[in-house]
């Protein structure tokens, strides 16, 4: 190969990678821009990032990996409830081998803390965990049995709040095959993928189902007494 072919390959591959660089930088500066405008419509907040969500939880998909980084943050209310959105990344591996991965993390903060109750839907990986010593808390509904794995740090608050009813509600077709867990102060759900706007209020609307169901003595077992209008009554 004569110097100026390689030459003339040398330039073009530096114009590609800046090509690239630069693409990639225009569509990141417009994602950003519909978010910031999305929030602007819904009265709520939004930041390119916030290390602190990074450490908002210990269970999965948290704790894996390296580099982890909490992006495209969304605040705001629903249902009268602190709320929010954020892409959780991490990577795997090293070289050749690394791999990113991303979350869409959405969230409700609870008035007190609560118990650890995690709710994912049956699967391989699901299967899988509970062939290894898993926890798998069982409840009167074959079907929900069925369609979701429990893990529950105190059983007997795992069922009180996995009544019957809710057990219903999470079978019906916008809740069913969401991951969530109550985890201290918030009630978190995640799924694979970037931050997803079209999905943030339907996964918003399971939590707020999940807490509005929750029965009022779980509250109070928990120092907290909600007015009754408001938590732990049916959904009308």
């Amino acid at each position: 190969m004569g110097d100026g072919l390689f030459g003339v390959l040398v330039v073009l591959g530096l114009v590609v990678t800046v090509g690239l660089f630069v693409a990639g930088f225009w569509v990141q500066k417009k994602r950003h821009e519909r978010f910031r405008a999305w929030a602007l419509s819904n009265r709520w907040t939004y930041a390119e990032s916030e290390r602190s969500l990074v450490d908002i939880s210990r269970g999965q998909p948290f704790g894996q990996g390296s580099a982890r980084r909490a992006t495209e943050v969304l605040r705001g209310t629903y249902d009268s409830r602190p709320a929010l959105s954020f892409t959780y990344q991490w990577t795997t591996g090293s070289g050749k081998n690394r791999t990113t991965h991303h979350a869409h993390i959405v969230g409700l903060a609870l008035p007190t803390y609560l118990p650890t109750v995690e709710v994912t839907p049956e699967g391989l990986g699901a299967r899988l965990a509970k062939l290894v010593g898993a926890q798998d808390v069982q409840f009167e509904s074959e079907a929900f049995n069925r369609a979701y794995r429990v893990a529950a740090t105190d059983q007997r608050t795992g069922h009180a709040i996995l009544h019957p009813r809710l057990m219903e509600r999470l079978l019906q077709g916008d809740a069913l095959g969401t991951a969530w867990r109550i985890d201290g102060t918030w009630i978190l759900s995640w799924g694979s993928g970037t931050t997803d706007l079209d999905r943030l209020a339907p996964r918003l609307g399971v939590l707020c189902a999940v807490v509005r169901s929750i029965p009022r003595h779980v509250w109070q077992d928990h120092g907290y007494d909600p007015t009754p209008t408001t938590i732990g009554q049916p959904e009308g």
